[in-house]
């Protein structure tokens, strides 16, 4: 049997994973692709398996499409509510660690709305653990997915110009896409408000703009990010109508990036205020829908590398 070249007990985050990490996560996941593809998708990899979804935070997507992964693949599939679980009569983490282990689970997923709260868990249970987004820290799942993408439709990521548009700074969309991107040889720019851009990104390896025509000049990607109202503390925009007039994606600033630039979004979108309604259902140059069908073939993936019994975590 060939050796698991993925060593990684954990996926916490993309940063501290290699080129060639990611590439073999990108690979496998794209035989899941052609799987899903099929009258017949289900697979007995995972049979005899558990894995429990536990999302401290709502969730329609990332969750569903755990879901779904892990069907597919053949597990037992527990979805725990946290809304009426002990953790709202004053459970810990660390007590919910203590209870998930007596469960004997195999692979755990967790969103949660405090950065380093998953990695906390991870240290605390027995079994595999996947960040479905913390805080505004890291969403790997999410980069996989959308590197995917943009591998499938473009060939290649090394080289290619991405722009990350929006609230970048309570994004751990951004910072997940950021890493990746970066280590996969892209040329990064984030593309926001001043208000919306974090103190001190430019370390992480990208160009900032304020100005979205100039963010946008020659890019092969645009990535555009969901304002998310619920962090925020504060008055970050003006108004809805100023920000779509200055930030938000239409034709008018799409016509700033390259003629075959692929237009992203993670989703949930607000039409009319992040993306014009017929830039975000272009068939030609969209590939928001894309997105989500791969989110499941990466899921498989990562479901599948972290239960494999030839794995030697490091």
């Amino acid at each position: 049997m060939t050796t698991n070249p993925f060593t990684h007990r954990h996926l916490l985050g993309i940063q501290g994973l290699s080129p060639s990490e990611i590439g073999f996560l990108l690979d496998l996941s794209n035989g899941y692709v052609d799987q899903n593809r099929r009258a017949d998708k289900k697979q007995s990899t995972l049979r005899g398996r558990t894995l429990i979804n536990l999302f401290f935070e709502n969730s329609t997507r990332t969750r569903t499409s755990f879901e779904l992964a892990g069907k597919r693949l053949g597990a037992d599939v527990i979805n725990m509510q946290v809304s009426t679980s002990s953790v709202t009569k004053g459970e810990t983490l660390i007590d919910t660690a203590v209870t998930l282990n007596a469960m004997h689970l195999d692979a755990l997923v967790v969103r949660h709305p405090d950065s380093g709260a998953v990695k906390l868990l991870s240290e605390k249970v027995n079994c595999a653990v996947i960040n479905g987004g913390d805080g505004c820290h890291e969403h790997p799942t999410q980069a996989l997915l959308d590197a995917l993408t943009i591998r499938r439709r473009k060939g290649r990521l090394s080289g290619l110009t991405v722009a990350i548009c929006g609230d970048v700074l309570h994004s751990r969309v951004a910072r997940s896409n950021i890493h990746l991107l970066n280590i996969m040889g892209a040329r990064v720019r984030v593309v926001a408000p001043k208000t919306l851009v974090p103190a001190g990104i430019e370390r992480l390896g990208v160009e900032v703009f304020f100005d979205m025509r100039a963010g946008l000049a020659d890019c092969d990607i645009v990535m555009m990010l969901r304002l998310q109202n619920e962090r925020m503390s504060g008055n970050f925009i003006p108004s809805i109508r100023e920000y779509f007039h200055f930030f938000g994606l239409d034709y008018a600033k799409l016509a700033q990036a390259r003629p075959d630039a692929l237009i992203m979004h993670p989703g949930p979108m607000n039409r009319g205020f992040e993306i014009d309604s017929d830039v975000a259902d272009d068939v030609e140059r969209s590939v928001i829908r894309e997105q989500v069908e791969m989110g499941v073939a990466v899921r498989m993936a990562v479901l599948d590398i972290l239960t494999r019994p030839d794995r030697e975590a490091v």
